[in-house]
Formats: structure tokens, sequence, C-alpha cells
């Protein structure tokens, strides 16, 4: 008798754990990723946060959440690395969120592939947009800036799709050849990785592989991305090389996705450089 009740338990427990264990694995609630960048060239802590993939999807009532959770960083910069906005779905969330946060935090912005697969016309609405609320279009420019008396330079080059960026990037290298400073990129595809390298970027920061779409945790760091196939190398965390540290975003695409996320939640990064 005793043996049979251990095996109704046994019968119970073990669905229940999967049913947990996928649960757990679907969920797509927002989550704050930090990191923290220490370099020789910061004199002033910095705190960056950085937003990819957006794709227009909703975090709440006019992006009410999302706007929360940046403001909680108390960021002193805000980067935006591509498809912020998407081809098929509105602009609407996008612009409510860079209406919330354009105005109270220097906003930087490079193109992704979706803003230019929506077309000539929608890729002029969009620019529109971040020209309305003086966000810093960085597409094949440099801009020094000074962030608590710390001077820093900031680059961003257009998505390949638009057939600008090795133009772009190597004008970006002829301008920066004797900039001391420290020195960022922002570009939507890390898998240009060892292109960064060579440009000798301090930090480069990116999106574009939503994370590898299926993960499973401390074992595959994602299992498919575009432009990098399966089980792709740069698909999100920090990477470095010589004197260059890349990080990736997995982003914050969830109802556009057309793969459900697992285990691979959208986020929010946040990076402190010290």
């Amino acid at each position: 008798m005793k043996i049979m009740k251990e095996k109704k338990k046994i019968k119970i427990i073990i669905p229940s754990i999967f049913i947990l264990l996928l649960l757990i694995g679907f969920y797509n609630g927002l989550k704050i990723r930090n990191y923290v960048i220490e370099s020789e060239k910061i004199t002033s802590p910095i705190r960056i946060v950085l937003v990819t993939d957006l794709h227009s999807c909703k975090y709440g009532e006019e992006e009410k959440n999302l706007i929360q959770a940046v403001e909680e960083q108390n960021p002193d910069m805000i980067t935006l690395s591509g498809d912020i906005f998407d081809d098929e779905k509105a602009d609407t969330n996008t612009e409510y969120f860079l209406k919330a946060v354009a105005d109270k935090y220097p906003c930087y912005y490079v193109t992704g592939n979706h803003e230019y697969y929506a077309g000539y016309e929608a890729y002029q609405d969009k620019i529109a947009i971040l020209e309305k609320y003086q966000v810093t279009i960085l597409n094949g420019m440099i801009e020094n800036i000074t962030i608590k008396n710390q001077e820093i330079t900031i680059c961003g080059v257009e998505d390949p799709v638009s057939g600008n960026f090795d133009k772009q990037f190597k004008q970006i290298q002829e301008l920066l050849e004797n900039n001391n400073n420290y020195k960022i990129l922002l570009s939507h595809r890390p898998e240009l990785f060892e292109d960064y390298v060579t440009a000798n970027f301090d930090l480069v920061l990116a999106g574009h592989a939503h994370g590898g779409q299926w993960r499973i945790p401390f074992i595959l760091n994602g299992l498919y991305a575009p432009d990098q196939g399966l089980f792709p190398k740069l698909a999100g965390g920090v990477y470095q090389k010589e004197t260059t540290t890349m990080i990736v975003s997995r982003g914050l695409a969830r109802e556009t996705t057309r793969i459900p996320r697992i285990y691979n939640r959208p986020e929010l990064v946040v990076i402190d450089l010290e």
C-alpha cells in the first residue's frame, strides 16, 4: 500500500515539475540586466541604459512599464541600438516611449534592419519621430560629449541593409585615429565583432540576435540568431577581445517574434562605466 502511495505521488510531482518549468520557460516579463565595465579612461562613473529590438512591442498602457523601468535606473544616457521600430507593427508604442524619455535623458540612436524593411516612406516616418523628440541619430556620425565632467566619444553606423555600413565604418575609423577619449560604438549587428575590434572601440553596444530565441540556462546561450545561424556565439551577454568589450542585448521584442522566446526574457540592459 505504501509503495502504491509513493508511486501516485511521483505521478503527480513529475508532471507538476514539468508544467512549472514550462511556465517559467515561456515567461516573458521584463528583466533588468546589469553590467559593470571598468576602464582607466573613465574618471567619473556613467550609467547607460541600452534599449534594442523593441519592435514597438507593448509594455503596459502607453509603455508605462518600460518607461518606469528606465526611470528607476536613473541613467545618464540612453542608447538605442536598432530595431526600436518594426516593419509591420505600428510605431505607436515606440513613440510613447521616446516621448517619455527623450526630454529627460540624452538619447542616441542607430538603425536596425527592420527600420529599412518597412520601406522608404515608412522609414522616413520613423526618422521624423526621432527628430520630433530630438533623439540624436548617429548613422555614420560621431559625437564628442561630456557627462559628469567625463569626455566620451559616441559613434554609430547604419545597419548593413542600408548599404552604407562599410563607408560609414571606414569614415568613423579615420575620424577617430587620434581620439583618446573613451569610445563607444552603437551598431545593431553583433556578428561584426571582429571589425569593431580592429577599430579599437572601447565599448560596442549591439542587439539583433534576440538572445538566440531559445535558451537553456547555463548550458545553451541561444539556439538560433539571424545572420549567425544555429548555436550563435554572440547571442547575448558581454564579450571581450583585446581592448574592445561588446555587450549584446537580448532585446525587448516579444509579441512580434514569430517563434516564442523560451528561457529568454526580454531585457533592459544597464551598463555602469567605472
